[in-house]
């Protein structure tokens, strides 16, 4: 049987604590800005087809 008699620190460092919750919040707003870049992207990229769609029906109904 081991025992350890060394004492661990029960928590991490305040510093490290906070160091990590900065990285948390650095990752977390980098992936918040990511989903809205493709919601964006797919959101323009619809608007884009519908405005070739609302084009071609419009030259049809003009000329044809």
């Amino acid at each position: 049987m081991e025992t350890n008699l060394e004492a661990r620190p029960a928590r991490p460092p305040i510093v490290r604590r906070a160091a990590a919750g900065v990285v948390l919040i650095v990752a977390a707003a980098l992936a918040v800005k990511l989903v809205i870049g493709f919601v964006m992207a797919i959101f323009w990229t619809v608007v884009a087809i519908a405005v070739v769609v609302a084009i071609i029906w419009a030259l049809k109904t003009l000329i044809w």
